[in-house]
């Protein structure tokens, strides 16, 4: 009796990089892209589950290029049906390389999300079945229609009658022209509706139109042609000459030509097809599309041949300058944060109904899969709080808890702590912190938190052997926390950028290393009206010291 456990191989290695992470979502493919066949649900919902995971340390231009790959012949339609809700370069990688039988094709395509039907309209090789599914859900090629007979439209429309006032259609009935062939009074009823409407909003521009006036056909509204836009889609020929452009503004941009718009560079990035990315064009025309734009386009090319056939692109609006570049640079990196947060929650919350048996038995192994997925996603959002917490300190946006606290009983307790993590590496802190208090105006969790960044950070770089002094002084209005710098960071031109990682896996300050957590200490000690610097071979950190009757009445007591 022979067993697939191939599946469950895989997912037993662990993705350390990008390169591991690739290979895995290369053997991950190909054995989903298999006919469908029994096996256990949840050992495939472990896998779809570490797809997403390795989809977020894949650039999704190297997911496409991989997706693509002529090798592949997907032949399963739950994997078909998931790639089709992925990013749409992957999704429309995928759904080329699909190879489904076409009853397959008729009870897929439904539920796949509109756009990725759209993509299938571009394959000529679907089953009978397939084409027709696509064609009842109203799923086209792009190509335009043939136009209507020239003779016919110079029968219906004649010359005299173009420029003469029209008030509101005239529509003789069909009895009167017995000679006309059937069909034809509708299309010239159209046609003198059309004018008519042009004409009587043309009389009404200089004050308020009749509500009486005819309207277009479909019950299309009156809507004023001066409302601005801030981006349009658009699509250029070889040349780099506008021929596509999405909604009521193709007719105010199609035949621009983007070369004669900037300068000699993008003429010349034209001509070696090269993309375009945050080049500034002036447009002139009409008013809704006057001013400075932004252009981001990228080359196009023939999936079979690889020539080039133009760009594909969106223009977007240049905004005012804003009062503080900073804060809306930080606004932006939140907004993102904040789309990030969803598929990493969904990631934890499938990894936990997985781990959890919440949908039924699952075996100890993909238990311990779906725990350490689990895992890594709150590791991923503590981060996420770390950069979305340094953002708002540094632009104003976020103030620190007040309230009273002792820095010196809290600094004490914590490298009481960290000493029992230091000591198996014969590590140590040399701390000469006496019995002084140092009240400070913070929440004791605050404070708290700002010790621990500093200290644990600082144990996290220190090495075999060596010895971290601790001095505080709380003379004067403010407390100087100092401490020397491990070797590690000690050669650093800027602590506040390099990337060492704690020594220990057990001792941690954050996921980003130690300089960003020493950044986000600074700007936490900033807020509170101190600073973090560094004098020579020390770290410092000063903090205003509370004074008189605001101090805190006892020193470590309340710490318990």
């Amino acid at each position: 009796m022979h067993f697939d456990d191939r599946l469950a191989t895989v997912l037993r290695l662990r993705a350390t990089g990008e390169r591991a992470a690739k290979t895995q979502f290369r053997q991950l493919i190909d054995l989903l892209g298999e006919r469908p066949q029994a096996g256990d649900p949840a050992l495939k919902a472990a896998a779809y589950l570490r797809l997403i995971a390795l989809g977020e340390m894949i650039p999704v231009k190297i997911r496409t290029a991989l997706v693509g790959e002529s090798g592949w012949r997907f032949r399963n339609p739950e994997l078909v049906k998931w790639f089709g809700g992925a990013h749409p370069h992957v999704a429309a990688a995928a759904l080329y390389r699909a190879q489904l039988t076409g009853p397959e094709w008729a009870e897929l395509i439904p539920k796949l999300p509109i756009r990725a039907r759209g993509f299938l309209r571009h394959r000529r090789d679907l089953p009978p079945e397939a084409v027709k599914v696509l064609d009842r859900l109203g799923v086209s090629d792009r190509a335009l229609p043939q136009p209507e007979p020239l003779e016919l439209m110079d029968e219906l429309v004649p010359p005299e009658d173009i420029d003469a006032p029209v008030h509101a259609p005239e529509v003789r009935p069909a009895e009167e022209e017995p000679n006309r062939p059937p069909g034809k009074e509708d299309v010239r009823t159209l046609v003198e509706r059309i004018e008519s409407f042009r004409r009587a909003r043309k009389a009404g521009a200089g004050g308020d139109v009749d509500p009486q006036a005819p309207r277009l056909p479909m019950g299309d509204e009156d809507r004023p042609n001066d409302v601005e836009f801030d981006h349009f889609l658009f699509g250029a020929d070889a040349e780099g000459r506008i021929d596509w452009a999405e909604g009521n503004i193709a007719p105010m941009v199609i035949g621009i030509d983007l070369a004669s718009l900037g300068s000699t560079a993008v003429a010349q990035a034209i001509s070696r097809r090269q993309p375009l990315h945050n080049t500034r064009l002036p447009l002139r025309g009409a008013k809704r599309i006057e001013g400075e734009w932004i252009v981001d386009a990228t080359p196009r090319f023939t999936r079979g041949e690889g020539r080039f056939f133009g760009y594909a692109g969106r223009f977007r609006r240049v905004m005012p300058e804003v009062a503080n570049p900073r804060s809306a640079e930080a606004d932006r990196l939140r907004q993102l944060l904040h789309e990030l947060r969803t598929p990493v929650n969904a990631m934890q919350g499938y990894a936990e109904i997985i781990q959890q048996q919440v949908i039924g038995p699952v075996p100890h192994e993909y238990r311990s899969i779906a725990a350490t997925i689990a895992g890594d996603s709150a590791h991923i959002l503590a981060g996420f709080d770390e950069l979305d917490r340094l953002a708002r300190l540094e632009t104003g946006a976020l103030d620190l808890e007040a309230g009273q606290c002792d820095f010196a009983a809290i600094a004490r307790r914590q490298v009481m702590q960290l000493q029992t993590v230091l000591s198996p590496r014969v590590a140590r802190f040399d701390a000469k912190l006496g019995d002084v208090r140092a009240p400070l105006a913070l929440a004791q969790s605050e404070a708290e938190v700002l010790a621990w960044r500093l200290l644990a950070t600082l144990a996290g770089a220190t090495g075999a052997g060596e010895a971290i002094r601790l001095d505080l002084d709380t003379e004067g209005d403010q407390i100087e926390f100092a401490a020397t710098l491990p070797a590690t960071l000690r050669e650093a031109e800027d602590i506040f950028s390099v990337e060492t990682r704690p020594a220990m896996g057990a001792l941690s300050a954050g996921i980003f290393g130690a300089g960003f957590s020493l950044r986000l200490a600074r700007a936490e000690a900033r807020v509170a009206g101190g600073d973090l610097m560094r004098d020579g071979e020390r770290l410092v950190l000063s903090l205003p010291l509370l004074t008189g009757a605001e101090a805190v009445p006892a020193p470590e007591s309340a710490a318990g």
